[in-house]
């Protein structure tokens, strides 16, 4: 026994001949401990060509074989002390006869279930399906979704996702003579078959309530993080002893820059939240309002001081859990809010970091963090990211050739980490006419909303620091991933300037390191990191491949007195799906001459990068989303 459980343990399920578990226990010999099953009885199975042969070989070299073993029902047949698979297969199932898609969808989906009873925690699931059953795109041809076995969706029933396919070629399965044709002892074409591989993947985690305290004014102040924020606002991605990607081109950046000017690392306490004097119009659309708790000093206490504000942005139901901890038992404390914001950038910190900080003229500072912004949703559009600034105090009259001098330095150590991706940086002073705008993944000819900022003085740049991005289209993509520039110093000196650098380590990140979508940065999952070991840069390899997704559309009326905000529509989707909400796209909309009521349609698709999402799920979220897009925005569905 103890020598069996040292060795990697091999489940087959629905075999023929038993061809396939003969072939394997041929090539593993004793590295592997084979256990063989077939769905009919021993009488019926030993009828086939091969197959008593087959028996005797396999009893012989020390596998096991079951017969009348229902792979749907494994937990049942199996002790709890053996349910622990390393692998599992099951080759080109089939429900028998003229079964359709339909039953053979039913057949994967309560396989899988019942493999996540049996399997290893870091088992593999072997599935190896005839050519275009699938229904992913490396069939070739691809069927249409509807008229394939979905495979990807049915193993997302249990938790599992698709981490591996090759093809399935007979010459290297040592032996396998296919059979089981219509319930019969033929063989049937395997020609472009294809073997899936399955993991179990990290499941969806609902966080509790996370309360942060900062200084804000000379008070301490208490605020809820907002809930898509949990299972990020402490992950410690730049800390000294991370390799996340993020912090590995943050050094390679810092250390570059030291070749050409002083560099010091600022190790600073920056708060996470500001407070909005300017009452711009941008900031409801750009920035994460966060509800603030701190001291009234007020005798009396104060009721409904900002109702009009809190009416302007409804928060969706449980959007920010908690905030009765907050203020429990605690009735001299006063709710503020449309005044507080999460960060968007750490350049409103810039002059406290250098009133707190000792160093001479020219030396830059290094600075780095996270910041917030709201935007809408794409692949490129990032709600939370790690911002790095390389700030310095120069003399008036030498900042132009400082910051040509940042610029060129940036854009050789750039260049040179995207050398393997093929992606070129540019550093310009002037903006693109095809820059690619991360809010809306399309091409715009201003940067809007690359890094949004509540200081006007910060808003022109003197360098654009972009990355052009692939492209099937005639004119090519180009991402900003940061920006150069110069800002008075306060007060207001006659003799220096402050050139600055702020550069989106995330946006980066995924450039250099040809990750398509940024959830994958933030993912949970064990097999993200250990790709990056050892400060490696190179590119990523995902764990899960075309995973499902899932389309819904909603419509709804607009009031005739109402202006609708589109980027409220997509902050409410991101809340409602926990990220897995990839695209809202408007498909129609027309205004009603008599009420004067606008009818938009959105589509809205959800797809995880790194889970495993089910149309049920999906579904779910789908009628959330509804009820919160009515409550929040006052719309009336359709």
């Amino acid at each position: 026994m103890d020598l069996l459980h040292r060795q990697p343990l091999v489940l087959l399920v629905g075999e023929g001949n038993l061809s396939f578990s003969a072939g394997l226990c041929k090539a593993k010999g004793c590295e592997a401990h084979i256990v063989a099953t077939c769905y009919e009885s021993e009488e019926t199975v030993s009828r086939q060509a091969l197959a008593k042969s087959n028996i005797q070989y396999l009893k012989k070299r020390g596998a096991e074989v079951h017969f009348c073993v229902d792979c749907t029902k494994l937990q049942e047949r199996f002790l709890p002390t053996e349910r622990n698979f390393d692998r599992i297969y099951f080759n080109f199932p089939h429900c028998g006869r003229k079964a359709g898609v339909k039953r053979n969808r039913e057949l994967l989906a309560r396989f899988f279930c019942s493999c996540a009873e049996v399997l290893a925690e870091k088992g593999e699931v072997h599935v190896a399906l005839c050519r275009g059953q699938g229904g992913t795109p490396a069939d070739q041809p691809m069927r249409e979704w509807h008229n394939s076995w979905q495979v990807v969706a049915m193993a997302a029933e249990a938790g599992f996702i698709l981490s591996d396919i090759h093809p399935f070629h007979i010459r290297d399965a040592h032996g396998y003579t296919c059979t089981g044709y219509r319930s019969q002892d033929k063989s049937f074409c395997v020609e472009g078959a294809l073997n899936h591989i399955f993991t179990r993947s990290f499941h969806f985690h609902h966080p509790g309530p996370v309360i942060r305290h900062t200084e804000l004014g000379g008070k301490t102040v208490s605020f809820c993080v907002p809930e898509i924020f949990l299972d990020k606002i402490n992950r410690g991605f730049l800390d000294g002893n991370s390799e996340h990607p993020v912090r590995t081109i943050n050094e390679k950046l810092i250390d570059e820059l030291g070749k050409s000017f002083p560099v010091q690392k600022v190790q600073s306490s920056l708060p996470l939240v500001f407070q909005d004097s300017y009452n711009s119009p941008s900031s409801l659309d750009g920035f994460w309002m966060i509800p603030i708790v701190i001291r009234n000093p007020d005798p009396e206490p104060v009721v409904n001081r900002t109702a009009s504000k809190t009416e302007a942005f409804a928060f969706p139901s449980g959007f920010f859990p908690g905030l009765e901890r907050i203020d429990q038992g605690n009735k001299e404390r006063d709710w503020l809010l449309g005044r507080h914001y999460l960060r968007p950038s750490l350049l409103p910190s810039l002059h406290t970091v250098f009133q707190e900080t000792d160093f001479p003229l020219g030396t830059f500072l290094a600075l780095n963090g996270l910041a917030f912004r709201k935007c809408k949703i794409s692949a490129h559009s990032l709600p939370i990211f790690h911002e790095t600034l390389f700030i310095s105090l120069v003399n008036k009259g030498s900042e132009d050739v400082c910051s040509q001098l940042l610029a060129e330095n940036l854009t050789r150590t750039l260049n040179s980490l995207l050398q393997s991706s093929g992606g070129k940086v540019d550093c310009t002073t002037d903006e693109p006419e095809t820059l690619f705008d991360c809010t809306t993944d399309k091409p715009e000819t201003l940067a809007r909303n690359v890094f949004l900022i509540p200081e006007p003085q910060f808003h022109k740049s003197k360098y654009l620091i972009t990355v052009a991005l692939d492209s099937s289209d005639q004119v090519p993509k180009t991402l900003c991933v940061g920006t150069i520039n110069t800002v008075p110093w306060q007060p207001t000196s006659i003799d220096h300037i402050i050139v600055y650098a702020s550069l989106n380590l995330d946006l980066l990140a995924m450039q250099v390191c040809g990750i398509a979508d940024w959830r994958m940065l933030w993912t949970s999952d064990k097999r993200f990191l250990p790709q990056f070991a050892g400060g490696r840069l190179g590119p990523f390899k995902s764990f899960s491949l075309y995973p499902p997704s899932y389309l819904h559309d909603v419509s709804f009326w607009v009031p005739k007195s109402r202006e609708f905000n589109e980027i409220q529509l997509h902050t409410i989707a991101r809340h409602v799906s926990g990220e897995t909400v990839v695209s809202v796209h408007l498909l129609d909309s027309f205004l009603n001459l008599d009420t004067g009521q606008t009818s938009r349609c959105y589509r809205v698709i959800y797809q995880s990068c790194d889970k495993a999402l089910t149309g049920k799920q999906a579904a779910a979220m789908q009628m959330k989303l509804r009820r919160e897009i009515q409550n929040c925005l006052h719309v009336t569905l359709r």
